[in-house]
């Protein structure tokens, strides 16, 4: 149910960005999303169109870039992606601890007419 509160917050941003460039009508919105947000992209969607209905972003396409989590190990600094449900370095085996990469959630672009 989150969604719902990303999703106004979204809409609120692009119809600024619109508003504040004279833009008619919004054609696309590319999102990046972190995978360890939990956020589901049919849940956007679903709202987006809602939401932005009899507004310039009415319509609209969203394309959501899913951005895979990175970890920091705690033995050998190294960086790496998680794998096989497990927080262990694969190089060292000490456990790792997320990287600030998974976790974004951004407005990548708008496309207008």
């Amino acid at each position: 149910m989150h969604e719902l509160a990303v999703t106004e917050g979204i809409l609120d941003m692009v119809l600024n960005e619109a508003k504040k460039r004279n833009v008619e009508r919004v054609v696309a919105i590319n999102l990046v999303v972190g995978e360890m947000t939990g956020i589901e992209e049919d849940c956007i969607r679903f709202y987006f169109d809602i939401l932005s209905e009899n507004t310039p972003a009415g319509g609209a396409k969203i394309a959501v870039k899913y951005e895979k989590p990175l970890f920091r190990c705690t033995g050998c600094d190294r960086v790496f992606e998680r794998k096989n449900f497990t927080f262990s370095c694969p190089y060292c085996g000490y456990p790792g601890v997320l990287a600030q990469k998974g976790v974004e959630l951004y407005i990548e672009s708008i496309e207008v007419e």
